[in-house]
């Protein structure tokens, strides 16, 4: 599976921004993961077919995830942006259990400033 996300880039705080991910094919789950600057990957928010989301406690009420199942993509609609949200953010995509597969796109940097 490959993954290609797009829509990274430079706000301010309190702005919006909008992250996609194509899957070249339908996979189980599919979400967002980020790393900072001398910090360990950390999940953002996944989604899977079955209808299931979660999300890093940190985000809730402030990010979304979804997914157009048609397309094989995954958003995620940041509002309320924090500088501490300021990361690589990285596209993952999971099959099924329970022979898990995990795939991982290229990072798009999210820069927010105070």
């Amino acid at each position: 599976v490959q993954l290609q996300a797009s829509g990274g880039g430079s706000v301010q705080a309190g702005q919006s921004l909008r992250l996609s991910c194509v899957a070249s094919e339908s996979v189980f789950t599919m979400g967002w993961y980020r790393q900072a600057p001398g910090e360990q990957r950390e999940l953002v928010a996944i989604s899977n077919t079955a209808g299931i989301t979660d999300y890093q406690s940190s985000v809730k009420g402030r990010f979304t995830i979804s997914r157009d199942y048609a397309k094989n993509m995954v958003y995620l609609q940041m509002n309320g942006l924090k500088p501490e949200d300021t990361a690589v953010y990285y596209c993952n995509a999971r099959t099924r259990p329970p022979v898990e597969y995990v795939y991982w796109g290229k990072g798009t940097l999210v820069t927010v400033s105070s």
